[in-house]
């Protein structure tokens, strides 16, 4: 199955052309609503405003990393060197990544989705798991565990992680480092620096919960993981608002046509959903879209009351 089998060459054309407008927006947009968090927060402190602020960074961090994932397809911008210039400094190094490192391991994912060489299967491969099992797992991400080891692997240490793969370098040591500081001191400068730790927190508590239950969307309990055929070995999860703000920024819950045309920029792949479903694409494979993430962590994890049957 390719998607030349539903779209033809113009079509193609027009949905893997580039923007360089499209791009600055969706860097703009994320910060725009990470200054926008920051703000209000100040304004009104209060248990309540702080406990937002964490869960809404953690949301913009995996934005970040999203558009970092999307200079890493060479599909923010139209050149390379903007791809790199605003994928690693505005989008990579604030959360310790790298565009290079990280397009060159993700490409690997996509070469070989669907088989046993996928170097993402650890991530996903184990679902559906019991109760127990993704209660530990929450308790390991909300208490810090899963920050603390990836704090460990981007300096060198040695593990699994959830948002590395086996053997990756990001490289982003002393950058991200410096990148973070301009952060601390623009707060500093303003006169709010304590405030800075609201994205440390989120950074090692809401970012990799939020990255763990988009990973479960993508691919975790899917109809057939092994299948070559993104129908049966990654999903599509229709979000409402709240659900794009904290779980799925910048389109990434589309996640099949992504796998179907990874040449595609983000903000087309709403259109190419539309397509894809006016044409067909789905008939039959239903199981392939969700209707929310609620509904995939219910699934993924049968004893929530979602049944065993994967969506």
């Amino acid at each position: 199955m390719k998607a030349s089998d539903y779209l033809d060459k113009e079509e193609i054309r027009a949905f893997t052309r580039r923007s360089d407008v499209a791009g600055a927006w969706l860097v703009a947009w994320n910060w725009l609503l990470i200054a926008t968090i920051f703000a209000v927060t100040i304004v009104w402190t209060n248990p309540l405003t702080l406990l937002l602020a964490v869960i809404l960074l953690g949301g913009r961090q995996l934005g970040l990393a999203v558009l970092m994932h999307e200079a890493g397809h060479k599909t923010l911008f139209r050149t390379q060197k903007l791809n790199d210039l605003v994928g690693q400094w505005l989008c990579a190094y604030p959360v310790l990544g790298d565009v290079t490192a990280y397009g060159a391991s993700h490409r690997e994912h996509h070469r070989h989705a669907g088989t046993e060489n996928d170097p993402d299967l650890p991530n996903y491969r184990a679902y559906p798991v019991t109760r127990a099992s993704f209660l530990r797992k929450i308790k390991r991400d909300l208490s810090g565990q899963t920050g603390l080891q990836l704090i460990r692997s981007v300096f060198g240490g040695k593990g699994r992680n959830l948002m590395l793969r086996e053997g990756e370098r990001t490289h982003a040591e002393r950058r991200g480092l410096l990148v973070n500081l301009c952060l601390l001191l623009l707060l500093v400068a303003l006169g709010f620096g304590a405030y800075y730790l609201l994205w440390v927190v989120a950074y090692f508590t809401a970012y990799p919960l939020i990255a763990r239950i988009r990973q479960v969307a993508e691919h975790g309990n899917v109809p057939d993981l092994y299948d070559l055929d993104p129908r049966s070995n990654t999903r599509t999860t229709y979000a409402n608002p709240l659900e794009r703000l904290v779980f799925c920024p910048n389109f990434v819950n589309y996640h099949l046509e992504h796998h179907l045309l990874a040449s595609v920029p983000a903000h087309k792949l709403p259109a190419l959903h539309r397509l894809l479903k006016e044409r067909g694409f789905y008939q039959g494979h239903e199981n392939a879209l969700a209707t929310g993430y609620l509904a995939v962590i219910r699934r993924a994890v049968p004893e929530l009351g979602g049944g065993a049957q994967p969506a």
